[in-house]
């Protein structure tokens, strides 16, 4: 069986489906904080099982009869890392053979906030043994374009990534690598992918291209990384987020957001979304 952690949010679901595609609804394990929330998955025939982070004592069953498992990292910063070994441990107590964790870009070396516990998280799963796989996963063009209703109010594209290059893609991209990966014939155990978009962007670009898309007029605002961050707090984000996003846009403009390796178009055995095309798909919805 394989199970996916974190299955009724937006990546998880997009893998759950992926999933459905070759594999039997009955081996697939959707493992959910909440199961009275898990309507749609259930619909799907699923196997639905609780697993909260937060609480170690539902973890323990879980995992039983898994073989491998997509570990989605979760969103509580500052609660990951406790957050991900519980679920490690209690994985490894049920033998499961291949754990493939959702990291992020370059997260050995990264210096963005949001990578300090995705370091922590891949050094465990290194001094435990555990059979990782670590999906290093680049930047959502979603991140960008699931506020495009906002920038066509305001008019403009605000950041602080000044002209550095997001080499994004989209959830369905990386969904579709976890379960390559996952279902792959070969050995996985210890590899690791850094996955990022084919064609990059800057913050500039992303204007232009949505000015082409809409026949309006979008421009760039270029602001440093405090006021980024306030204007993330004032647009209604929680502190600890607005300045870990703002933080990453910081270090993106010195390319820490930047792949060209192409290795998560290899995995797809495809190219990855444009941003046009995410654009275009998110107007139309």
């Amino acid at each position: 069986m394989i199970a996916v952690t974190g299955s009724n949010g937006q990546l998880g679901q997009k893998v759950i489906q992926t999933l459905l595609n070759t594999e039997k609804a009955n081996t697939i394990v959707a493992l959910v904080r909440n199961p009275d929330n898990a309507h749609v998955l259930k619909q799907l025939g699923v196997v639905v099982r609780q697993a909260d982070y937060n609480n170690p004592e539902t973890l323990k069953s879980a995992f039983e009869g898994v073989e491998k498992l997509l570990l989605i990292s979760g969103t509580e910063f500052g609660k990951r890392f406790e957050q991900h070994k519980a679920v490690i441990d209690a994985a490894m107590a049920q033998n499961v053979s291949l754990i493939a964790y959702t990291s992020l870009l370059k997260a050995d070396t990264s210096p963005l906030l949001l990578a300090q516990e995705h370091k922590q998280t891949e050094a465990y799963f290194k001094n435990v043994s555990a059979p990782f796989v670590f999906l290093r996963n680049g930047w959502y063009t979603e991140n960008y374009t699931d506020n495009v209703d906002s920038v066509l109010q305001m008019g403009a594209v605000a950041g602080a990534a000044k002209q550095g290059v997001l080499s994004t893609a989209s959830r369905q991209d990386y969904a579709d690598a976890a379960v390559a990966v996952l279902l792959s014939s070969q050995n996985q155990t210890g590899k690791i992918y850094e996955l990022a978009g084919d064609t990059g962007f800057t913050l500039m670009e992303y204007a232009s291209t949505l000015s082409e898309i809409t026949g309006e007029d979008i421009g760039f605002l270029d602001m440093d990384e405090s006021a980024y961050r306030e204007a993330l707090i004032k647009a209604g984000l929680p502190e600890g987020m607005a300045a870990a996003l703002a933080d990453s846009e910081h270090y993106a403009a010195s390319g820490w957001l930047q792949d060209n390796s192409g290795t998560l178009s290899s995995l797809l055995g495809r190219p990855t979304a444009t941003l046009r095309a995410t654009l275009a798909a998110k107007m139309k919805s």
